[in-house]
């Protein structure tokens, strides 16, 4: 694909971790990419691994769950890169706890993150898919979405991005466009030395642990997710939608 032709690609939550390996690794499947995250300084870090390696990308500063700051983003990635026909909603936080003391705001938080965060995204975004005849949606869900001890918000909101996927899937599908959603297992990412924090273990032993669990012997990184989606934005899966991949070393029920 020549570089007058290249995709747009967007990807939220692109900062660091599994959202900053996704956004390079589009990049070298030769899209532009826009990183976006809350904060846009702190997508410097993305921007310039992709530029500095030859690739084209921006850094755009949104809150997915705020609906003008969403068109905003948009607008602003068309004007500066092209119309997107790749979206992948990766953005997400935690705000782990027993039910029992779960407070509203923590439910609240991750559903807004999450689902409501797609859903802007995507219906912002869509409109440039069904015009080119082409799109990509890719959602970023999780094991957690099976059920996970002190993640009933979040095993919700992954669930639902579930749902999401495959209903996107049925309604966008005559006009070229796929919608599938990954779940990854265990990934060495910042959330994850948060959730070893938080239940006061050191991290590499808390990567062990979880390793011994897991089929293939090792915990996943963010490179074995960026790869599932390189794959699902290709021109090649044009026949895969509405699918949930489980990227987690291992079967799922």
């Amino acid at each position: 694909m020549a570089a007058a032709e290249a995709r747009v690609a967007i990807v939220t939550g692109a900062a660091r971790g599994i959202g900053s390996a996704v956004a390079q690794r589009l990049a070298k499947d030769g899209l532009a990419v826009a990183v976006v995250d809350l904060d846009e300084k702190s997508c410097e870090s993305t921007v310039t691994a992709i530029t500095s390696g030859g690739g084209r990308a921006i850094a755009v500063g949104a809150d997915v769950s705020d609906e003008v700051a969403v068109q905003q983003a948009v607008e602003r990635i068309v004007a500066e890169l092209g119309s997107p026909t790749v979206l992948v909603n990766n953005a997400g936080i935690l705000r782990d706890n027993l039910l029992f003391k779960m407070t509203v705001s923590d439910w609240d938080a991750v559903m807004s993150v999450h689902l409501r965060g797609a859903f802007l995204m995507t219906k912002a975004v869509q409109k440039h898919m069904v015009d080119a005849g082409f799109g990509r949606v890719v959602n970023l869900s999780s094991t957690s979405a099976l059920g996970n001890r002190g993640q009933a918000n979040y095993s919700a909101a992954k669930a639902g991005m579930q749902g999401f996927t495959k209903t996107l899937a049925i309604e966008l599908g005559k006009f070229g466009v796929t919608a599938n959603a990954i779940a990854p297992g265990f990934i060495a990412t910042e959330m994850t030395a948060a959730t070893a924090a938080r239940v006061g273990m050191d991290f590499d032993e808390f990567k062990k642990l979880a390793a011994k669990e897991i089929p293939v012997g090792r915990v996943g990184v963010p490179d074995d997710i960026a790869h599932t989606a390189s794959f699902l934005v290709s021109e090649g899966a044009g026949f895969v939608s509405g699918q949930v991949i489980y990227v987690a070393g291992g079967p799922k029920d």
